[in-house]
């Protein structure tokens, strides 16, 4: 099973900012397509962005030209550089391995996910 750490989740007023990090630690992560995908009180959990092996990327269009998704192979991360927030973008935040076609999270279980918190 391969380890998903999520991690700089934190509460931010509007239209501040925070970059989200997703560890893989030991994965063969390189050749994997990544996604952040988040889930608010009472709602599904949902794609936010994908990145794949490639650089290829694929953003939810609620975070369109405010959030950029990018990887580091090197380091077994993927980050999450998150603009321009808004307090519908309060929600915990996951990573995990992603379908390259249909942006489905593929493996069926989830690291602790991080909080974040925007005030208005």
């Amino acid at each position: 099973q391969v380890q998903l750490v999520e991690s700089g989740g934190g509460l931010v007023q509007a239209g501040g900012s925070l970059r989200l990090s997703c560890a893989a630690p030991g994965s063969i992560f390189s050749i994997y397509t990544m996604g952040w995908y988040r889930q608010a009180p009472g709602k599904q959990r949902d794609l936010v962005a994908a990145i794949t092996s490639g650089g290829r990327t694929n953003y939810a269009d609620s975070v369109k030209g405010r959030f950029t998704i990018s990887r580091d192979n090197a380091k077994n991360t993927v980050y999450l550089q998150m603009n321009s927030l808004k307090p519908e973008d309060t929600a915990v935040y996951y990573c995990n391995r992603a379908d390259p076609v249909s942006w489905r999270p593929v493996y069926n279980y989830w690291g602790q996910g991080t909080q974040v918190t925007v005030s208005s």
